[in-house]
């Protein structure tokens, strides 16, 4: 009797073992996704020759500014005076102010010619980027 009772216990492992293997087999349907249609490509907008030319009056962008002494640097495009107007134009900045004084390596001077990097005082905060026009 001990022999019949380890053979029911094989088969029963076997049956087991088959059931576990079938459960792996059978495959699960996969599901087909579908692709979204992505809009058709606009045309790149040409630019003009109009909007890639500089403000008239254009003078430079600042390039530094100095808080504890209230200084900006800028490299001029046009020649600038002692004297002159100008406004200074960015995010955050909007103001207009004459020139009172110019200098260049701490020397001062009355008149920047243009493709100089001149340092002024200014009346208040600008940042690097900010746009400078003459009026």
């Amino acid at each position: 009797m001990v022999k019949t009772k380890k053979k029911k216990k094989v088969t029963a492992k076997k049956k087991t073992v088959k059931k576990a293997v079938k459960k792996v087999l059978k495959k699960k349907p996969v599901k087909k996704v579908l692709k979204k249609k992505t809009p058709a490509k606009k045309p790149a907008v040409k630019k003009t020759k109009k909007a890639l030319k500089p403000e008239k009056g254009f003078l430079g962008e600042i390039t530094h500014y100095f808080p504890k002494v209230r200084a900006a640097v800028i490299k001029l495009k046009e020649p600038l005076g002692v004297g002159d107007k100008i406004k200074v134009k960015g995010h955050t900045t909007d103001f207009t102010q004459t020139i009172a004084s110019l200098q260049i390596d701490r020397v001062a001077i009355t008149l920047a010619k243009k493709g100089d990097e001149i340092g002024f005082q200014v009346e208040s905060r600008v940042r690097r980027g900010d746009k400078v026009t003459k009026l």
